[in-house]
């Protein structure tokens, strides 16, 4: 099979993990180069962006941007996993049997909920999560009944805001539970579980996250992610060019460079290239650039140094 260099957007369903698609994908495509740029838990679904090929190397450039949900919050009682996967927390261990209660929450007290979790907060990361602690992965000693410290982490919550339905802001469950479907927009390591929990503490009940789904990620929105079944008959029919997104277009949010022949063959070889006239006159110091031949095609990505007026290949990912 013909080299694969790119990024396809796909449509993670639930049940697998982040690793389990990637495996999918490197057995539908016939390349073993292929990862992804950001974890989505098993239960959850939408958007993972998997590089694969030479671009396996643009990972650093992606993993950072900023992401979409739609979520289903359940306002009753916590979960050990802060999700709809974990065990029934007691009502002792979170909050008193009285609060535990589903009251009739107002409108009011929901908005302000809300309101005090946007913007730049503090999260501190949940026990079954990848986080590493001292190179131990969380979850991993979560399953063996140990609990750690974490140090809280800063986020960014832009955009926590209820989607109603029919005009209904809540969803009343058999159980007693009452849902509330959400859309957060948020930056890069913000968990989604942990702010349902602090949702609900403050308004003084249990909750975990029932439903998840990623409709973006950076510049890649849900309705451009394809499913792996679509893959693999892509893959048959030989036809994966019609999804697959090359190297550059993957980074396309950042600023790029033209270069001669010349240049370009410099750059393959790792050295600096010093710009002229106005080239990155609007560059902060650390903008990643896209380095292009004469083809248009990607062939690295560089670091520009304001001070210098260089940009240095961080990375190349054509031979030279």
């Amino acid at each position: 099979m013909v080299s694969v260099d790119g990024c396809f957007i796909i449509d993670k369903p639930a049940g697998l993990t982040s690793h389990d698609v990637v495996a999918r994908v490197r057995k539908a495509i016939g390349e073993g180069r292929v990862g992804h740029t950001g974890t989505l838990d098993p239960f959850a679904t939408g958007v993972l962006v998997v590089l694969v090929g030479r671009a396996t190397r643009l990972a650093q450039f992606l993993s950072g941007a900023d992401k979409e949900y739609e979520a289903v919050i359940r306002l009753g009682y916590a979960t050990d996993t802060g999700d709809v996967t974990g065990t029934r927390l007691k009502p002792e261990e979170t909050f008193t049997a009285e609060t535990q209660r589903t009251q009739s929450f107002r409108r009011e007290d929901i908005e302000a909920a809300m309101a005090s979790l946007r913007g730049r907060i503090e999260q501190t990361p949940p026990m079954y999560s990848a986080k590493k602690v001292e190179g131990r992965k969380l979850y991993q000693l979560a399953r063996r009944g140990e609990e750690v410290e974490r140090q809280p982490v800063l986020v960014n919550v832009s955009e926590f805001a209820a989607i109603t339905h029919n005009g209904a802001l809540l969803n009343n469950n058999d159980d007693k539970t009452r849902d509330l479907k959400v859309h957060v927009v948020c930056s890069a390591g913000t968990y989604i579980r942990t702010l349902a929990e602090d949702f609900g503490n403050q308004l003084g009940v249990g909750a975990h996250v029932a439903e998840l789904r990623r409709t973006r990620a950076g510049q890649f929105k849900i309705e451009n992610a394809i499913t792996l079944e679509r893959l693999n008959e892509l893959a048959q029919l030989e036809s994966l060019e019609q999804m697959l997104i090359s190297p550059d277009a993957t980074l396309s949010s950042l600023p790029a460079l033209q270069l001669g022949a010349d240049a370009a063959r410099r750059i393959v070889h790792g050295i600096d290239l010093q710009l002229e006239g106005a080239n990155g006159s609007s560059w902060t110091s650390g903008q990643a650039v896209r380095l292009r031949n004469e083809d248009g095609q990607l062939i690295a990505v560089g670091i520009y140094d304001g001070q210098r007026g260089t940009v240095h290949p961080q990375v190349v990912i054509v031979n030279a």
